[in-house]
């Protein structure tokens, strides 16, 4: 294969911070590599400027894969030093995440003069996740995402409640909008052992039932509820629950388990770039969302065996557990029902290995073709 003919993704992103549209973002250059594809990733936001080693996820990326940083300071400035970029990059195909940059990487791809081809995808309920986490007006996103989206070449959402939320915002037909799952499964669980010496270290000596929890600490994860509900089960049970993440509700979280005595069994050890040894090690793992999009925690936590209780979230957990098949669902912001569904979970028998197969169908392996095939590279 000459160097002309191979095939170059441009992948363009926020950052590469901690986060699961980032981990998904490089699980997929990796394999995409290995299959013989250039991969570059674009980076829009110096707040995680490479020079200043804060994209925690680097140290997963395969070296062959160029990184570049259009260094501004807000996204909304990055539209014409992106567009330069594409027009020097000359990619086959663009692939852009994480709303706002989506609308930009449109008008970007516009201005260069539409080199190759352009797909966006979406982790969340816009509707939602905008107006909650970034205070943007819904009309506005309504307004940019029926100006830009049309245009794009294909739209993906990571999960069938995420497209009817995309498909009610955006007035996009249906078969406009691809959903592909995200990838997260990657046979840790047969490939993995932990010792009960690593589980110690991990949990303590006697930590009784361990139970786990991943995600960042802001408003979407609801991490408030689960200590609430876990406040519940502790005072009737032996246990420990242990979150791993970090972010800008950290001080609340410590202060709502200071005030509730349950320093000694609540532990926050941060972020984490590989949480697989407290999937392999912990008894349960509990979601306690507010909204999602296609939480791939679960699918992790399956891949490794794990049994799983989540709120049931419009889009997202109900997919991957199929309806309660492969998990236990509870309704949202109910602490007596989270903490009677993690009850109820940890009575039962599960069998590690069908919850493996379950996660199976969302491999890394799996999921790149569909890409690829998506984006007409195969």
């Amino acid at each position: 294969m000459t160097q002309e003919s191979i095939k170059k993704i441009l992948i363009v992103l926020p950052s590469l911070g901690p986060g699961g549209a980032e981990r998904l973002a490089i699980s997929l250059a990796n394999e995409w590599v290995n299959k013989g594809f250039l991969v570059e990733f674009v980076i829009g936001s110096s707040s995680y400027a490479l020079k200043e080693k804060e994209g925690k996820f680097l140290s997963l990326l395969d070296q062959s894969i160029l990184i570049h940083d259009l260094d501004v300071t807000r996204l909304r400035d990055a539209i014409l030093p992106l567009s330069r970029h594409i027009k020097i990059s000359r990619p086959d195909v663009i692939w852009a995440g994480l709303w706002p940059l989506t609308v930009i990487a449109i008008v970007s791809w516009i201005l260069a003069g539409r080199i190759g081809r352009i797909y966006t995808i979406d982790h969340n309920q816009l509707s939602l996740s905008t107006v909650k986490e970034l205070n943007i007006p819904k009309v506005l996103v309504k307004s940019l995402t029926r100006c830009t989206y049309p245009f794009a070449t294909g739209i993906m959402a990571v999960s069938e409640g995420v497209k009817r939320d995309m498909v009610e915002l955006t007035r996009l037909a249906q078969d406009k909008i691809k959903v592909i799952y995200n990838p997260a499964a990657r046979g840790i669980g047969n490939s993995i052992k932990v010792s009960e010496e690593t589980k110690n270290k991990l949990w303590g000596s006697n930590p009784g039932k361990c139970i786990l929890s991943v995600g960042a600490f802001k408003e979407q994860k609801n991490f408030k509820l689960l200590i609430e509900a876990f406040a519940l089960f502790s005072s009737e049970n032996d246990c420990t629950l242990i979150i791993l993440g970090e972010g800008s509700l950290r001080s609340e979280l410590e202060s709502q388990i200071k005030n509730l005595g349950l320093s000694e069994s609540i532990i926050l050890p941060g972020f984490t770039e590989n949480p697989s040894p407290w999937f392999l090690t912990a008894d349960l793992f509990v979601l306690s969302s507010k909204w999602e999009g296609l939480p791939t925690v679960l699918i992790e936590a399956l891949d490794c065996g794990l049994p799983v209780v989540s709120t049931d979230t419009p889009t997202g957990p109900s997919e991957i557990l199929e309806a309660g098949v492969w998990g236990i669902l509870v309704p949202l912001n109910d602490p007596k029902a989270l903490c009677n569904g993690i009850k109820e979970s940890l009575s039962i028998q599960h069998d590690p290995k069908a919850l493996m197969g379950r996660a199976d169908e969302f491999s890394v392996k799996n999921i790149s073709l569909k890409y690829l095939e998506y984006f007409e590279l195969l």
